[in-house]
């Protein structure tokens, strides 16, 4: 007898087509905002619907069609085991950088402002703005990664959220998501804590430990957040969705409401891993940030219960354990810049060599610790130790406004 069966194979949101059947999410299909249990996709509206709120699906259809698509994931596969693409230089991309980072940064201090003083909010600004970042990231993201480590402990706030909506734009960029996701999740990680604004100071700077009454009126700012987006229709819900849910854990123990696993959208997931390192490794008034080589390790270890497995894991091959941007001491001595991280060789990134053994300056060159290169007496290089910024008078700020300077912009600033 001549097996009709119609072929099925389980896909990655980002590789949903039109003219596929969808026969079942990874989640209940009451949870997504779609008409129909089971359908042929025919709108890119449904196709964003389902990369918002999912991670795969399973489809049928035509054999043929489904071995091409098979090929392209396993293509996928290999890609997320290779470093982000460089369009332009670090140099070249540097200017571009921090335009579009300074002007992000002032449209957050314009709306944390506003949030303050009870005004109405206007976000008609976040696209574009969001649009420069995402192209620039596109051209080369570790421009960006070096204008996110600049921080200033005053300003934590402002600057948290323009690193959480860069760190998400090219964390997504390394999963394979499209051009317009990238944007929708850069506009998640800007606005994804704009509720602590409605969080009293005392209890938001606070250099103590909470009291109960003091924890559950922190927690308070993922409703204040979503509150303040619900009603903003030019931003796609998912935006609020994700500004309400980015503390929600995946083994039901979040907050604000204890969400199964099933029920947390991709995008609050990715949001929530990029929101925890990136406030690990920031100064607060009350602590000190940790390393980010020791915030990766603290990831690790929450993988399955507070945060997604999987993309913990994509995470931590992205940034690497030292990021871009990193001071660090090599085995030779000498002091570098980390300038990209290798996804396939965490410990050994592309660094700029800034200091000689004896720690003075020395014409900066680059070397890819990925390729095995040897020191003058033919041992391969590695890295010493992560050192704090400013350290042996080298600082990222510095290195930037000197970039800056040669490439004809002017300085930097820190």
């Amino acid at each position: 007898m001549m097996d009709t069966a119609i072929p099925r194979t389980r896909l990655p949101v980002d590789m949903v087509e039109i003219g596929m059947r969808i026969i079942k999410l990874d989640r209940p299909w009451t949870e997504v905002p779609l008409l129909f249990q089971g359908f042929v996709v025919d709108t890119p509206d449904q196709i964003q619907t389902l990369r918002h709120y999912c991670h795969w699906v399973l489809v049928e259809g035509d054999p043929k069609r489904l071995a091409i698509i098979d090929e392209r994931l396993e293509a996928l596969n290999r890609k997320v085991n290779q470093p982000l693409p460089e369009l332009r230089s670090l140099k070249q991309e540097l200017p571009k950088a921090k335009a579009a980072y300074g002007q992000t940064q002032d449209f957050v201090d314009r709306i944390l402002s506003d949030i303050e003083a009870d005004r109405e909010l206007d976000f008609s600004d976040a696209k574009p703005l969001i649009h420069n970042c995402v192209q620039s990231i596109q051209s080369n993201a570790n421009a960006m990664f070096w204008m996110a480590r600049i921080k200033s402990q005053d300003a934590y706030t402002a600057e948290h959220c323009l690193r959480v909506a860069i760190y998400a734009i090219a964390f997504g960029r390394f999963l394979g998501m499209p051009q317009e996701d990238l944007q929708v999740i850069g506009l998640c990680g800007l606005l994804h804590d704009i509720g602590k604004l409605k969080v009293p100071a005392g209890i938001l700077n606070k250099p103590g430990p909470l009291t109960a009454d003091e924890m559950a009126e922190m927690q308070r700012h993922t409703e204040f957040g979503y509150q303040l987006l619900q009603s903003h229709h030019q931003l796609e819900p998912i935006v609020a969705d994700v500004t309400r849910h980015h503390h929600e854990r995946i083994d039901g123990k979040g907050y604000p409401h204890r969400l199964d696993e099933w029920q947390i959208s991709r995008f609050a997931r990715i949001v929530a891993i990029v929101d925890a390192f990136d406030a690990m490794t920031s100064d607060r008034c009350y602590r000190e940030g940790i390393p980010s080589s020791e915030a990766m390790r603290e990831l690790y270890r929450g993988r399955g219960e507070q945060f997604d497995a999987n993309m913990i894991e994509a995470f931590i091959r992205m940034v690497g354990i030292y990021p871009a941007g990193t001071l660090v001491e090599l085995s030779t001595g000498e002091v570098a810049l980390v300038i990209a991280a290798h996804p396939g060789k965490k410990l050994r990134p592309r660094v700029e060599i800034i200091l000689g053994a004896d720690k003075r300056g020395t014409v900066p060159y680059i070397i890819d610790l990925a390729e095995n290169p040897l020191d003058s007496e033919g041992r391969a290089y590695s890295i010493k130790q992560p050192l704090a910024d400013g350290a042996h008078g080298v600082s990222l700020g510095a290195r930037i406004g000197q970039v800056m300077a040669v490439s004809g912009h002017g300085a930097a600033g820190a």
